[in-house]
């Protein structure tokens, strides 16, 4: 990456170490042993600190989610290793990821994966983030505005999806342009969601389950 050595990697440290004790207590509700090592090292990488407002710098590394504004946040570190660690996104994946906000969660897949398209439909959010990736060099992730409950179709199929914010039930585009064999990693619900993990049979039907409850923002629509 493009970015310089900072003074920060203990503090990334300690946030993974929390992260990972915290994967452990709650391996028997999420059904995972334990994080991809492959998740942790990428996000031992990703400079939180740059992907946050300066007046939230202070807390990057704290395991909470922080507001990022117009209404939006980024994820707490524990649920964007989660997230990514129920992808199993391998190195020549193409993923794909509705609801970019800051970055943060394509910065980590871009790691993670051969290419990462990723969609904000919040215009300021979107061209923040966009400016932000490529300053600090993270030159496979590209980058839309756009309404992410169609997808984007252009780039399709993808072997994995990951939604960062909640619909009220799983969009039809993003099942269709998810590759047979691949996991769409998704909230779903209103107030409070279940985190689910849909995979995609060769013969087109899917298969959910659900790992853990969750509180997401909203999933913003185009209006029809």
């Amino acid at each position: 990456m493009a970015f310089k050595q900072d003074d920060r990697a203990a503090e990334r440290r300690q946030m993974m170490n929390e992260v990972t004790a915290l994967a452990g207590l709650v391996a028997r509700e999420t059904g995972r042993t334990g994080l991809d090592p492959r998740v942790i090292a990428a996000m031992g990488k990703v400079p939180r600190h740059e992907f946050v407002p300066p007046a939230q710098r202070h807390s990057a590394y704290r395991n909470r989610p922080l507001a990022i504004g117009a209404g939006q946040t980024i994820s707490q570190p524990f649920i964007v290793a989660l997230m990514s660690d129920l992808l199993e996104v391998k190195p020549d994946d193409k993923v794909l990821e509705i609801g970019t906000g800051c970055g943060y969660q394509a910065a980590v897949l871009s790691l993670l994966a051969r290419d990462v398209y990723t969609i904000e439909i919040i215009e300021s959010l979107g061209k923040d983030a966009a400016r932000r990736l490529h300053r600090l060099g993270y030159k496979n992730v590209h980058t839309k505005i756009g309404d992410g409950y169609k997808g984007w179709p252009e780039h399709a199929p993808y072997d994995a999806i990951i939604v960062t914010a909640a619909p009220d039930h799983v969009p039809p585009a993003l099942v269709e342009q998810l590759k047979p064999g691949g996991r769409l990693v998704i909230p779903v619900g209103k107030l409070f969601q279940e985190l689910m993990v849909i995979t995609k049979n060769a013969d087109g039907t899917t298969t959910r389950h659900e790992v853990v409850p969750v509180q997401f923002v909203p999933l913003t629509r185009d209006e029809p």
